[in-house]
């Protein structure tokens, strides 16, 4: 009942083709494509920047620390 046989799965590409037409798959696909294509650029790119470091924490004054009594 679960499972999604071939004839399923040809039938939904058939009512895609119907309702969309064959070209404008083919540019939905394209579009799927590039928008992968330039996901996976820009975790590689992310990756080859050095990491930024953090400015460093101010100093503390001893006096600053100790608690009143």
């Amino acid at each position: 009942m679960g499972r999604i046989g071939p004839l399923e799965i040809a039938l939904l590409i058939g009512v895609a083709l119907l309702l969309f037409g064959a070209g404008r798959i083919a540019d939905i696909g394209k579009g799927i494509g590039e928008g992968i294509r330039n996901f996976k650029k820009g975790i590689r790119d992310d990756d080859d920047e050095e990491p930024k470091q953090l400015p460093a924490k101010p100093e503390t004054k001893e006096e600053d620390t100790q608690k009143p009594v």
